[in-house]
């Protein structure tokens, strides 16, 4: 029997974090959603991954090193995501501008672009 989707509310953070995840993956949404959240199912139940540790390391109590290679991989994953996620959120030009800073970036063909300061 298939049960039909149900309409679930999110933290705004996971769906922002879904939404940057499809920028490199070929999934939408509600598909990188359901994606995220059978890996957890199958971490969560898996006797080879040690939740427990994941869980402490990723909020900095517990050591990366003491980790084992799939916990590691597991901890790394996030980590990636997590800071995809802040970054994609960043506004560096408008940052700087509201500080009165220039700033400097590359373009696609290598090219240094001063951007001065407004005052």
């Amino acid at each position: 029997m298939t049960r039909a989707s149900q309409p679930t509310r999110l933290p705004a953070d996971v769906y922002e974090s879904a939404a940057a995840a499809t920028l490199t993956t070929s999934r939408t949404v509600p598909q990188q959603i359901a994606h995220w959240a059978r890996i957890g199912r199958e971490l969560e139940m898996s006797p080879r991954v040690n939740h427990r540790a994941v869980t402490e390391v990723l909020a900095g109590a517990g050591s990366y090193d003491a980790l084992g290679e799939h916990e590691a991989a597991i901890v790394r994953e996030e980590w990636t995501d997590r800071a995809t996620t802040l970054r994609s959120r960043q506004n560096y030009a408008a940052q700087f501008a509201a500080a009165g800073e220039s700033y400097s970036e590359v373009d696609d063909d290598g090219n240094l672009i001063v951007h001065p300061a407004h005052s």
